[in-house]
């Protein structure tokens, strides 16, 4: 995501869009005709991927993001003995933007699933001990594979919002300890998440705020940041996306902001995921 004040002149064009997306937040408007608090038109297609374990489609605006669930059996970390494992990976695919490019893994895809990985890890919404059959030798491997399919700024929140939902659709097979080995039983398991974490993208314009940046929006913002909250209204993961400073004197109005807007964004996925 480009900060406005990233350390470099910023270009004569970003400066014109910078002074008028403030421009507009100062009138309560934006450069597509929503209001600072807005968040785009948010669409949910669950199990969309037939030989995946769980899988759901989330576009909010131009952003649309696909996740697919895929498990094996294998042996916990060394240091988590009691616990399944959970592994997500994300590629930015050159289609869905030309600033993304093929090959390994960029920067951004790595903070792309560093950040759906700490919202659902954070948030305990996986009960880890539970994915565990024999302690240090035997567990769940669950894998969360996304990929961004199309780009118009925010990619992170869909993320969040599909890794959910694909979690949420899914079904493991089931497994018995019988004498010490693994037996594969006919029936299937659900995940059974705890909790539904959720997470908004704050952007910041000087001392004006806006939600959900469009792609022309990003290139104009001083700063940006993602919080996730649970369904408990806890606050599991914050990151700061971008260059740039957060004043002090605006953190309370921005957490105040983003649990009010996970809220609302949360029972939108609860209709249209139709996991509740």
């Amino acid at each position: 995501m480009t900060a406005y004040f990233s350390g470099k002149e910023p270009s004569f064009t970003v400066k014109l869009l910078h002074d008028r997306v403030y421009e507009l937040l100062a009138e309560d408007k934006r450069l597509d005709g929503r209001t600072p608090m807005d968040i785009r038109k948010i669409d949910i297609k669950t199990n969309v991927i037939e030989k995946a374990e769980g899988s759901a489609m989330v576009s909010m605006g131009g952003t649309r993001i696909i996740a697919g669930v895929k498990n094996d059996i294998g042996q916990p970390f060394s240091d988590r003995p009691n616990e399944g494992v959970f592994a997500v990976n994300a590629e930015l695919l050159p289609l869905a933007s030309k600033s993304f490019e093929a090959g390994p893994p960029s920067e951004q895809g790595v903070e792309l699933a560093r950040i759906v990985d700490r919202s659902i890890r954070e948030s305990r919404a996986i009960d880890l001990e539970k994915l565990c059959f024999i302690p240090g030798q035997k567990a769940y491997v669950i894998f969360l594979d996304f990929y961004v399919l199309d780009y118009d700024g925010n990619y992170f929140d869909p993320a969040v919002l599909a890794a959910v939902a694909a979690l949420s659709t899914a079904k493991l097979p089931k497994y018995e300890v019988v004498n010490g080995q693994l037996e594969k039983k006919e029936e299937t398991i659900p995940i059974s998440l705890r909790t539904i974490p959720v997470s908004i993208t704050i952007g910041l314009i000087k001392d004006k705020m806006l939600v959900d940046p469009s792609l022309a929006e990003q290139s104009s913002l001083d700063t940006s940041l993602v919080a996730t909250f649970d369904s408990e209204g806890n606050l599991c993961a914050v990151q700061k996306n971008s260059s740039g400073y957060i004043p002090l004197d605006l953190m309370k109005n921005i957490l105040t902001v983003a649990k009010e807007r996970t809220d609302f964004i949360r029972s939108r996925f609860m209709e249209l995921a139709k996991v509740g």
